[in-house]
């Protein structure tokens, strides 16, 4: 598979391609991408190539079960707790116990939970304010910032002229920072 062909879709529009169509080659290309960060976690882990690679290969067909079990948002993140935790059960399994070195890489992972908690939190917040912006602002942000179109395909698209995308989208990430920075300070 020519994987250069689909660098430029993202890991959420591969994941919609394969709940929509349930065509295992949108996995197979994003297994692919994380073949090297799972290998470096199991190699952190099991300390021994071989049985990180098998390990590579027990979380790549896990992965696969899991998917067409659940909704997964944040593939990497996902991916990456489920190779922890499989190098984990591999260990305990084999009476290996982690060194206390080990643990403090664990809370660190464990603060890096947080920070995707955090960050999809913050992810929510900025769904709900775009949907508080005015139709044109909320188009050319969402066709600007998720969906990655330039001003002139943004102006074909939409029919505003040039100047009027540039206004909508620099008055609209400006409301999108008022409206969120509302939001925040009304939690606390």
């Amino acid at each position: 598979m020519n994987k250069e062909k689909y660098t430029h879709i993202t890991d959420n529009e591969l994941l919609q391609f394969y709940y929509n169509t349930h065509e295992s080659k949108w996995i197979g290309i994003l297994l692919q991408r994380y073949t090297l960060l799972l290998l470096g976690t199991c190699m952190k882990y099991l300390k021994n190539e071989e049985e990180a690679k098998d390990a590579v290969q027990q979380i790549f067909l896990k992965a696969i079960t899991e998917l067409k079990k659940y909704k997964v948002d944040y593939f990497k993140s996902w991916l990456y707790i489920m190779a922890r935790n499989y190098c984990l059960m591999k260990l305990r399994s084999n009476n290996i116990v982690i060194e206390p070195t080990d643990n403090l890489a664990l809370e660190a992972e464990e603060i890096n939970i947080e920070y995707f908690i955090e960050k999809e939190h913050t992810l929510s917040l900025l769904e709900n304010a775009i949907d508080e912006l005015n139709d044109e602002q909320r188009i050319c942000i969402t066709l600007f910032y998720l969906q990655k179109k330039t001003y002139h395909q943004i102006a074909e698209i939409t029919n505003y002229s040039l100047l009027q995308v540039k206004s909508y989208i620099q008055n609209g990430k400006r409301n999108l920072k008022l409206i969120m920075q509302k939001d925040m300070t009304s939690k606390l």
